[in-house]
């Protein structure tokens, strides 16, 4: 009997092996060159170069380039600029990750069920995540600044002016952009939530229906839990997303009032823009690190939570 499934085995080995081989004369390696050489030139080339150039004199102002140690960082750290801006940048990717998250989930929840004008409103909500960040960021500029539209829709109901510099808060300014930003992509956090949604046993539901769960306990006690990589996901895109963000708040209030909404991208296209070439390349150098620092731990966390409620 062992003979005979040996004899078994060694013919599906050998078509194995066979099909391997013929994959690998129809996909050979040398296709993967154009992909790598891609790679390699505009992601592997510029991290090696934005490495070399943080620790030099690099400026529109030099005419050549050497090495300084760590001078671009200490001048950051002396001037608080580096500090200042990774708090926040910190505080407005926290920010994002809670607007965008509740947005979607509410969103997620409201239009669960498959009918003809949830599918029409799951519309409408995702088309902001269509349009440019930019054209998103002045639009709200346009609506928040102090002889904007909400100011002048306000004066029109109580019937006197108003003239509220929404923007122009040192303290909630980057409130409102954080929302902003929220608000813009609160669509996908929707669609990723309605497939965690959808994705739940519907025995279940049924099941915890039938032992008196109510539809609040039926949600958070089971629904929720459930979720988890849904909240991997979106957490995680929120989080390091907008750290990595630019266009709004620099359309609403390019770093102001008073640089309390300067984050370090916005810092780096700055100083670029005034041919300090190393110091931006320093802060680059900087955020890549700290979103190192905050992805590699978070995302290791999520996957443990999932592990723990699946």
């Amino acid at each position: 009997m062992l003979r005979s499934s040996s004899r078994v085995a060694q013919p599906r080995e050998a078509s194995h092996s066979a099909l391997l081989q013929i994959n690998k004369q129809n996909y050979p390696a040398r296709f993967l060159i154009p992909a790598y050489a891609i790679l390699v030139v505009f992601f592997f080339a510029p991290t090696v170069l934005n490495l070399f150039y943080a620790f030099t004199n690099w400026s529109a102002f030099s005419k050549t380039i050497s090495f300084n140690g760590f001078n671009n960082f200490i001048q950051l750290f002396r001037s608080g600029t580096l500090l200042r801006d990774l708090r926040i940048t910190i505080v407005y990717a926290v920010l994002v990750g809670i607007f965008q998250n509740t947005f979607g989930l509410i969103l997620a929840v409201f239009l669960e069920k498959d009918t003809a004008l949830n599918r029409f409103a799951r519309t409408m909500f995702f088309l902001p995540v269509l349009m440019s960040a930019l054209a998103v960021g002045y639009i709200w500029q346009a609506v928040l600044k102090t002889n904007g539209a909400l100011n002048q829709i306000l004066s029109a109901i109580a019937n006197q002016e108003i003239a509220i510099p929404w923007l122009g808060s040192t303290t909630w300014t980057i409130v409102l952009v954080a929302a902003i930003h929220g608000w813009k992509w609160m669509g996908l956090s929707m669609l990723v939530f309605l497939a965690g949604l959808k994705t739940i046993d519907a025995d279940l539901l049924e099941a915890a229906a039938l032992d008196g769960a109510n539809r609040w306990q039926l949600f958070w006690r089971v629904k929720f839990p459930l979720l988890a990589p849904a909240f991997t996901f979106n957490v995680a895109t929120s989080l390091l997303g907008s750290m990595n963000g630019f266009d709004i708040v620099q359309a609403t209030t390019n770093g102001g009032p008073g640089g309390s909404t300067e984050i370090v991208n916005l810092f780096i296209w700055r100083t670029f823009g005034q041919g300090l070439y190393s110091q931006s390349t320093t802060m680059s150098l900087v955020l890549f690190l700290m979103v190192m620092i905050i992805a590699i731990p978070l995302i290791a966390y999520l996957r443990r939570r999932e592990h723990k409620i699946l």
